[in-house]
């Protein structure tokens, strides 16, 4: 889960992170109220989890309340890169003398955590390390040492670090280490981290990306869920425990193993070009225990958008056997019919893998005149784009 800024810089001051105070706004008027507690130049910016906000105009400085109360005007519903602007934060503006960029991050590839800090912040850290890559230190950190005092100065020494600054960042890159661990994040980024007019350095922006897999371990992390920026059919699969993805197409997807669903997504945009460009409508998998209730519980999810006009069930039978799936298919509909939901859309089938034979033979004497049954991948991902285009 991506955290807003403000979210962010919370985790941050409960860390020991020192960062500049501001309240979130949700009208320009709350916004002139804020700086006129605050009574100084403010900062206001757009709370969106992207970046590049202020390239898009999303971060403005307001030199009274009514100038703030018209800069939030101009970036509420702004649209940046996708994600329109339903709140700004409102903080007092800090006097910078220099930027640098810190952050922690956990390195799949090697295994292992990265340390990232660089003398140049203030600017998309992928410039830095197209344009000036010598300027980004990058230092592995074992997870069972973890950022010690130690490895802090040796990560604010590769990135030289002014001397003026040098303590104050090692015992930032220690607090910031705890944000990580402490809260089961897998990055804490801080862009600019800035040594303002007073010599004092401070978190001024702040990213963090939270493990979902640990949620189980931390309660208060559910109040930063913002399910007003997650689509409602999401939401509903959620509650469902399903893994699902709104996309913008035509054709509903239901597939058993990620790695499945993702090539079904692709045989079916190709596929669909030859229809007028149809596409996928979602990513959805249910897994390797398709029960007929929660193949009902997919089946419902994707039927239930109005965007679907034709399904594809696209199952390898392993673990569970295809005679199971086709029966869960069967009987998924059976079970939707009896809550007054009869399926309208036609749904093209697709099964192979372990007891196939008997699972075709179920799906073709099910009697049922939406089910289609198609016999390779490819032909399915045809039948069921045509079929989505209404031909």
């Amino acid at each position: 889960m991506d955290l807003y800024e403000y979210q962010a810089k919370d985790l941050f001051a409960k860390h020991g992170v020192a960062v500049v105070p501001g309240k979130v706004c949700f009208t320009p008027e709350e916004a002139q109220a804020v700086a006129s507690d605050i009574g100084t130049t403010v900062v206001v910016k757009a709370q969106v989890k992207t970046g590049g906000r202020g390239k898009a105009g999303g971060v403005k400085l307001a030199d009274n309340p009514s100038d703030a109360r018209d800069r939030a005007q101009d970036i509420l519903g702004l649209d940046i890169k996708g994600h329109v602007v339903h709140k700004v934060l409102v903080a007092e503006a800090a006097d910078i003398a220099s930027e640098y960029y810190v952050s922690f991050l956990l390195d799949r590839t090697n295994r292992t955590f990265l340390a990232m800090a660089s003398v140049e912040g203030g600017v998309e850290i992928e410039e830095v390390a197209v344009n000036n890559p010598d300027a980004l230190a990058m230092i592995r950190v074992d997870a069972l040492v973890g950022c010690t005092v130690e490895k802090a100065t040796e990560i604010a020494d590769a990135a030289k670090f002014p001397a003026e600054v040098r303590e104050q960042v090692i015992e930032m890159l220690q607090s910031l280490w705890k944000v990580l661990v402490e809260e089961d994040a897998t990055l804490v980024e801080v862009n600019p981290l800035a040594k303002i007019s007073d010599g004092r350095v401070l978190a001024l922006d702040g990213k963090v990306s939270l493990d979902d897999n640990a949620q189980y371990r931390h309660e208060d992390h559910l109040a930063l869920i913002d399910n007003a920026q997650t689509d409602a059919i999401e939401l509903r699969a959620k509650e469902f425990d399903l893994n699902y993805v709104k996309l913008q197409g035509e054709v509903g997807i239901i597939g058993n193993g990620a790695g499945l669903v993702m090539s079904t997504l692709d045989v079916v945009a190709y596929a669909g070009e030859e229809f007028g460009g149809v596409k996928p409508a979602n990513f959805l998998d249910i897994g390797g225990g398709a029960s007929a209730q929660v193949m009902a519980n997919g089946l419902d999810i994707v039927l239930g958008d109005p965007d679907v006009k034709a399904v594809f069930v696209n199952v390898f039978g392993g673990i569970t056997a295809c005679d199971a799936v086709a029966n869960g298919i069967v009987q998924a509909v059976a079970m939707l019919a009896d809550r007054g939901e009869p399926i309208t859309k036609p749904i093209v089938c697709r099964i192979d893998g372990n007891n196939a034979v008997e699972g075709r033979r179920i799906l073709d004497e099910s009697g049922i005149a939406l089910i289609e049954r198609v016999e390779t991948m490819d032909d399915a991902a045809r039948r069921v784009a045509q079929l989505a285009a209404g031909k």
